[in-house]
């Protein structure tokens, strides 16, 4: 109980140097185009922290997310450019609505176990994206939805990068707050205790399907939130962004970055949302080194690249500590 009070402190101090290093990041790289970049890293946080907490606490593989975070930016984006609504409750009718449709797929399909979930996740994708598609009176079609309105609250609208920089992170930073206490709140050890062995839970008294389920959509709100921010901050959005490729891509995030660790998402978004925009000299080749990486994580950092990353500080401390006592052998 002791070493897990002091992994949850040590976790949330890390995570509040690194916020506080996000929100003074605008001061040190004003660059249009990089705020850009953050704030989509920002927004694939957001989602794959909803997803690591599905596949890393829970151990139920969803390989169709990124029709939830479709159906987030397409609720707004609707209810505010077709209907005139105001972003904040168009947000919240997002968030209900999403976590309405997980629910009604979450209970059946999570009655599935392994590969068939998981093919049932992304047929379930499919379907959600053809709905964008067919609807097109409401969404545009495959022209996507044009018109959204920036972000605004009450008589304040946010649509610059500065703005929209500390509106998408105040989020994101909410979501990682809330999934490191998830994670190690009673509903985290029993998702955990549901991934080690759903049997020997149910033998201890765990109500694993209703975790399951509500886990589900709990991350499903997740990606309605980063759906809404993204509508908001496009002004814009379409319905390839939200398919087969691109939940393979928030799945490959979670994965690189670390399943289960609180920091993965973050690693894994950060790499895969800056890493293509250093390569678009080679287009046509993410497919092939989103491959690439995945494999080499699997092989050689099977746990994924946040635990090494948080090895190195105390790493480097050890070497220090040590280099004193050597030092004061002298």
């Amino acid at each position: 109980m002791l070493n897990s009070k002091t992994n949850r402190v040590a976790s949330g101090y890390w995570l509040g140097i690194f916020l506080v290093l996000i929100a003074v990041f605008p001061l040190f790289s004003p660059n249009p185009y990089i705020m850009t970049i953050m704030a989509f890293a920002g927004i694939h946080i957001l989602i794959c922290t909803g997803l690591n907490l599905l596949i890393g606490y829970a151990g139920q593989l969803s390989i169709g997310h990124a029709a939830f975070w479709g159906l987030g930016a397409y609720i707004s984006g609707v209810l505010t450019a077709k209907f005139g609504w105001p972003p904040v409750p168009a947000m919240a009718a997002s968030i209900f609505g999403t976590c309405l449709v997980g629910l009604v797929v979450g209970f059946p399909t999570l009655k599935l176990k392994g590969h068939y979930l998981a093919m049932a996740t992304l047929g379930v994708g499919i379907i959600i994206q053809i709905f964008f598609v067919q609807l097109d009176d409401l969404t545009g079609g495959p022209q996507g939805l044009v018109n959204i309105p920036s972000f605004s609250v009450g008589p304040w609208t946010i649509n610059t990068p500065l703005g929209n920089h500390y509106l998408i992170w105040t989020f994101t930073a909410l979501g990682l707050f809330g999934a490191l206490n998830l994670s190690n709140s009673r509903m985290g050890r029993a998702l955990k205790a549901i991934k080690t062995s759903e049997v020997a839970a149910e033998t201890m008294g765990v109500k694993t399907f209703q975790y399951k389920l509500a886990i589900f959509v709990l991350s499903t709100a997740f990606a309605a939130v980063a759906g809404t921010l993204y509508a908001h901050y496009l002004n814009f959005t379409a319905p390839e962004t939200f398919g087969f490729h691109n939940s393979v891509l928030l799945l490959t995030m979670v994965v690189v970055g670390g399943v289960g660790d609180s920091w993965g998402p973050v690693v894994g978004a950060l790499i895969l949302t800056f890493l293509p925009e250093y390569l678009r000299a080679y287009e046509g080749l993410e497919v092939v080194l989103y491959g690439v990486v995945l494999v080499a994580v699997m092989m050689f950092m099977p746990k994924g690249l946040a635990p090494l990353l948080k090895a190195i500080p105390s790493q480097l401390l050890n070497l220090v500590a040590s280099g004193e006592k050597t030092y004061g052998a002298r």
